[in-house]
């Protein structure tokens, strides 16, 4: 006599029946996923809402190390690469179902609620929907934070060098007086007389270092600008 073969689909079915009928499992299932849909809302609520903790009792013997940052190690980023820290609530991206996911994952492990939420992005992130590189922390007090997801895209790889000038006043007007030397550097010898010397280089020196000058102040003020120590915990749309 030949066996049967299993079929597991059988014996899934049979295994489910043990726990009530169709219906009832089917409102179990309902169940569960609406209180899912409540908490996520929640959390939602929580990311853009007003209320928030200065720290998130979290179980230590539970974290992971490489998660953990002090406020003084984001500040350092932030100013290289011309980022923000903020509450969550001024964040105007969009908060992908993994974040939302790593969130009730800690909270069950931990058995807390997460609040008080920061976020690491671009100034732009915050006034409207972008996808760069945007991280998102936690507190744990005494200055320290906890990241709970990273997503979007990475930055480019110059951003650092690009906005060093942003830095200080120093570093902007050492680019000032480097894009002088180029521009001074690229009009011809004899524009201006016929025999040019060093004392007449000077001057155009100082003519295009004026101009340049006078064109990234304008630039500065007219948009609003500051230096990155300034604006990487400002909340003010004017600094970015």
């Amino acid at each position: 006599m030949l066996l049967q073969r299993t079929n597991i689909q059988d014996k899934l079915i049979k295994e489910r029946s043990k726990h009530g009928t169709s219906e009832d499992i089917l409102a179990q299932v309902q169940r569960v996923f609406e209180e899912d849909r409540l908490r996520e809302k929640g959390i939602i609520d929580t990311l853009k809402g007003t209320d928030k903790d200065d720290f998130v009792p979290f179980d230590f013997d539970l974290l992971d190390s490489e998660r953990i940052f002090h406020v003084k190690q984001i500040k350092k980023i932030c100013v290289n690469y011309r980022l923000r820290f903020l509450d969550s609530k001024y964040f105007k991206g969009k908060y992908p179902q993994a974040a939302l996911d790593e969130i009730k994952y800690l909270e069950n492990k931990h058995q807390t609620t997460l609040n008080g939420f920061k976020i690491i992005a671009p100034s732009k992130m915050f006034v409207l929907e972008k996808t760069d590189d945007p991280l998102l922390f936690a507190p744990m007090g005494n200055g320290y934070f906890y990241l709970i997801h990273k997503w979007g895209n990475d930055l480019h790889p110059l951003r650092k060098l690009m906005m060093w000038p942003y830095k200080s006043f120093e570093n902007l007007i050492v680019l000032i007086v480097l894009l002088s030397l180029v521009a001074t550097a690229l009009i011809p010898d004899g524009l201006f007389t016929k025999n040019q010397d060093f004392s007449q280089d000077i001057m155009v020196f100082f003519f295009m270092f004026k101009s340049i000058a006078a064109v990234v102040l304008f630039y500065g003020f007219a948009l609003g600008k500051n230096f990155n120590p300034a604006i990487w915990n400002s909340k003010y749309d004017k600094t970015r």
